[in-house]
């Protein structure tokens, strides 16, 4: 198993979920635990950085605190926060003898293709989504396919706000190891000091069955030289007009959580726009496969989505050569039929050559949309 990367949960049991199959809910009470000693090596580390690169700035980030598949769908499961571990809650109901999604003997034979689940328990769904479920939120959403149409809440994601400060000066220092620890003792919780802010992945699919990667350029801050998928960050900023960055506040989002939703969504589909140079009117909804946490920056978590690009793996080419806005975060396109990436797994040579958010992603994609099932949600 890769120590790189582990999946804090998975969207196998509807083959991926649409924006209108989750919610967030946005509370301070999901922001980073601050403490006078963690805040004075923060700004410490931030001071020296923007010493050696001054071009850097801080920038307003959700914090994944924790997520919950509703009990409408999956009465037994629970809440798990953003390191995997379930969360104890009176509104959800004991596990009584709840079985992981990578237990039994299936899951013992995919152990070595298959990071760890964090404990999650099997949804005990079908394989498909189906509109006969039954309805948890009562009022009608925008984009859910149908007029009026009721909204299905499968999955809930418990967000605080970060930013790209704490983020260097937690997650990325010297003294995660000793942050860690001081969060399980003080706190019940590992990541409880660490910002955990939530980026996003797209596994992207061309009309002719490439998946596409860029060659990170090695003057990125991470994963330098490496080949990933298109990504980023969901930005508060976009969902707070008129407010500067450093007033940004979880105060200020309040009563936005269908905007802040949406921003998860979309802003997948701008990092591939702006790291791709691939115009939105080419890309399908994305679909939701999972959240990964990335161990080689203490378990960040990332949101995986999968999709579908209208033009052919050349059109791609083409299209990045001319250079987006972030063209400068790599130096190539690389382009893998899908089958082949289906199949990566440790023993593939590539798969040294891929930055923790692909490993995440390839596994994601292997165990929510197999070969045999590439068109359903599409």
């Amino acid at each position: 198993m890769d120590p790189d990367v582990s999946i804090l949960l998975h969207c196998a049991s509807w083959r991926g979920l649409r924006e209108w199959q989750v919610e967030v809910e946005l509370s301070s009470r999901f922001n980073r635990y601050a403490s006078p000693d963690t805040e004075e090596h923060i700004e410490s580390m931030w001071e020296e950085r923007i010493k050696r690169e001054p071009w850097l700035f801080n920038g307003a980030k959700f914090r994944l605190h924790s997520t919950n598949w509703t009990t409408h769908y999956s009465p037994t499961s629970r809440p798990h926060d953003a390191r995997g571990a379930q969360v104890q809650e009176k509104t959800t109901r004991e596990t009584s003898g709840q079985q992981c999604c990578c237990s039994g003997e299936k899951g013992r034979e995919e152990a070595h293709k298959h990071a760890q689940c964090g404990g999650q328990p099997a949804v005990p769904l079908p394989n498909t989504y189906s509109g006969d479920s039954p309805v948890v939120k009562s009022h009608s959403l925008k984009g859910s396919g149908c007029q009026g149409e009721p909204r299905r809440v499968l999955l809930s994601l418990q967000l605080g706000l970060t930013c790209y400060k704490d983020y260097l000066g937690t997650n990325w220092s010297e003294r995660v190891g000793e942050l860690q620890r001081r969060g399980a003792v003080e706190l019940g919780d590992p990541q409880g000091l660490l910002a955990q802010p939530l980026g996003v992945g797209a596994v992207m699919a061309t009309a002719d069955g490439q998946v596409v990667l860029l060659k990170r350029s090695q003057k990125v801050a991470e994963a330098a030289g490496l080949l990933d998928i298109p990504g980023g960050h969901p930005e508060p900023k976009a969902v707070c007009n008129g407010i500067s960055e450093e007033s940004i506040t979880i105060e200020s989002l309040q009563g936005k959580e269908e905007a802040v939703l949406k921003e998860i969504f979309s802003s997948v589909l701008a990092e591939i726009r702006d790291e791709v140079n691939v115009p939105l009117s080419s890309l399908s909804e994305p679909i939701l496969l999972g959240i990964a946490l990335n161990h080689t920056s203490a378990g960040r978590p990332s949101a995986e989505f999968y999709v579908r690009c209208f033009l052919t793996a050349d059109e791609v080419k083409t299209v990045y050569r001319r250079g987006g806005p972030e063209a400068n975060e790599s130096t190539d396109v690389v382009f893998l039929k899908e089958t082949e990436w289906l199949a990566l797994d440790e023993s593939a040579p590539l798969w040294s050559e891929l930055c923790p958010s692909a490993k995440g992603a390839i596994i994601l994609h292997q165990k929510v949309m197999p070969v045999n099932d590439q068109n359903q949600n599409v």
